[in-house]
């Protein structure tokens, strides 16, 4: 639905004259010969022409940019309304009004094409209360206007372009127009690289921000990005599939690579602001299991012929970095065929002793679990899923587990125990006995991981790990998950390991404050109690 449809619905509620919108300016409603605010933020730079876009016949798109003179109208499910588009000083201003009912042609002209004075519709009434509609002092009488013809009765809509949004820009013609943008964006990603950080974030009327060790960081010397230029850079390097559909739902998902620096995954959007983009850098080597010091017996579930594991955290928490790391692993010590499904692909694998087939959902498969049943025709041995949104994909890959295959997934789970809570409650009631006897039977290992800042700068990962026993099953088919926890407390020395500890072991070891362990720790109670206990400094919790 294009986004001035809202202010025309607020026009119509208040029984307002007009909508003014410019340049700079907040939007405005038009009643009587007041003015009252109606959007809080102001229109950013070619914000207006964008919005008009949404709502004029293609052929006036050049004139829109250019600020106009033009008149059209427009229908939608709250009437339909002549739209006058004037520069004065400068500055682009158009009205909106309803168009009048009686003695017009349906787009506000009386039949030849004018009101018979100055070339603007009459401003009569406004359809609801029969007031005068005056035009706003900024958008008075101006030379000739450029105005669409006139449809054929009966009245019907304008074409319009597929654009949704306020920011919705131009996409750029031309690969060379495209080249400034890219070399400017290639140059704020590899800043990402340069200063160390995991995120960059554009967006509009901010300066480039990055996320270094977790905390956002804004470049104070670079200047602020406007949305013409932001919309230029995240064009050029967006594939062509995204741009149509960044131009249909107004955000999406894709990867971009620096040959030889690293690959990105990328976000594009658009708010009220304007456009926006998120860059989240994969490094170009995969990390493994060694380097990020994942345990043996972790390590040991990459050698299982069949059965789930879950790599679970928040997001941002590393848990497609330890995947990588482990199917690395895989890769260099069996003879397998692995298939991952990603949104979008990060870590690309270059087949080793394995042969690795990598599919993006969107570009390669329409979805997860139209790509995990395909997967089972493709003779894989191991399945990385990227994520387990939903019930089917869930279902799917139990099923998957469960008929000899090793599979990975990952949830946004944020300890061990909620994790198996998650994957049941996801079934419906009659359905959930059934789940808890095969989670019981495949679900070998969960690793549920989270960052910690450390002291002195960088970031450590801390890992909950719940391993498969006899015990661990037997809770698990009985409906007692609630139980792991004590279990997972008792078998350390089988590698299980509670986030608690883990944590309180890194603030032991002068590795992680107490207070980013406390606020990272899922059990504030008792882990307050264990920093007490062992004498470290609580004094943060008296401010």
């Amino acid at each position: 639905m294009p986004r001035i449809d809202a202010l025309l619905a607020a026009m119509v509620k208040n029984r307002a004259n007009a909508v003014r919108l410019a340049d700079g300016d907040v939007a405005y409603l038009v009643i009587g010969d007041a003015e009252h605010p109606l959007t809080r933020q102001p229109l950013g730079d070619g914000q207006l022409s964008a919005l008009l876009r949404e709502m004029a016949p293609v052929h006036l798109a050049a004139v829109l940019n250019a600020g106009g003179p033009a008149e059209f109208t427009y229908s939608c499910s709250d009437g339909t309304f002549v739209t006058r588009l004037v520069t004065e000083n400068g500055k682009a201003t158009a009205t909106v009004q309803l168009a009048p009912v009686n003695g017009t042609n349906g787009n506000g002209t009386n039949g030849n094409g004018t009101n018979g004075s100055n070339g603007h519709a009459p401003a009569t009434s406004n359809g609801h209360n029969g007031a005068h509609v005056p035009v706003p002092a900024a958008v008075g009488p101006a030379a000739p206007v450029a105005r669409a013809p006139e449809p054929p009765p009966p009245p019907a809509p304008a074409p319009r372009e597929p654009v949704t949004s306020f920011a919705s820009a131009d996409v750029v013609e031309s690969d060379a127009s495209l080249e400034p943008a890219r070399t400017e964006i290639d140059e704020l990603l590899r800043g990402i690289v340069s200063n160390s950080a995991s995120d960059l974030h554009l967006r509009v009327g901010e300066p480039p921000i990055y996320r270094i060790h977790g905390e956002l960081k804004r470049m104070t010397d670079s200047d602020m990005l406007v949305n013409s230029r932001l919309e230029a850079m995240l064009a050029a390097i967006m594939p062509e599939r995204n741009k149509y559909e960044y131009r249909e739902v107004n955000d999406t998902d894709f990867a971009y690579e620096i040959p030889g620096l690293a690959r990105f995954r990328c976000n594009a959007f658009r708010d009220h602001h304007g456009a926006g983009g998120v860059f989240r850098v994969i490094p170009h080597k995969v990390a493994t299991v060694e380097e990020m010091g994942i345990t043996p017996e972790v390590q040991n579930l990459c050698y299982l012929t069949k059965g789930l594991v879950l790599v679970t955290g928040p997001t941002g928490s590393g848990k497609s970095t330890t995947l990588g790391a482990l199917v690395d692993l895989i890769n260099r010590s069996r003879d397998d065929h692995v298939i991952t499904i990603e949104d979008p692909i990060e870590f690309v694998h270059v087949s080793k002793r394995c042969v690795i087939t990598q599919r993006q959902v969107g570009l390669h498969t329409g979805g997860f679990k139209s790509a995990l049943r395909a997967a089972l025709r493709e003779d894989p041995d191991i399945v990385l899923v990227g994520e387990m949104r939903d019930l089917e994909t869930v279902s799917i890959a139990l099923e998957t587990a469960e008929t000899g295959h090793l599979v990975f997934g990952t949830l946004h789970t944020t300890t061990a125990v909620g994790t198996i809570d998650r994957v049941i409650d996801q079934f419906p009631a009659d359905r959930q006995a059934q789940i808890r006897v095969m989670l019981a039977d495949t679900l070998k290992g969960v690793i549920s991981q989270t960052l910690c800042k450390k002291i002195g700068g960088g970031r450590v990962a801390v890992r909950e790990i719940l391993l498969s026993v006899p015990a661990v099953a037997n809770l698990i088919r009985e409906g007692k998950a609630y139980q792991l926890q004590s279990v997972m407390q008792t078998s350390r020395k089988l590698g299980m390991v509670l986030l608690g500890d883990v944590l309180i072991d890194l603030v032991d070891q002068q590795i992680v404050e107490p207070k980013e362990a406390y606020m990272k720790a899922t059990d504030k109670q008792s882990f307050l109690a264990a920093l007490k206990s062992r004498g470290h400094d609580i004094s943060f919790m008296m401010v």
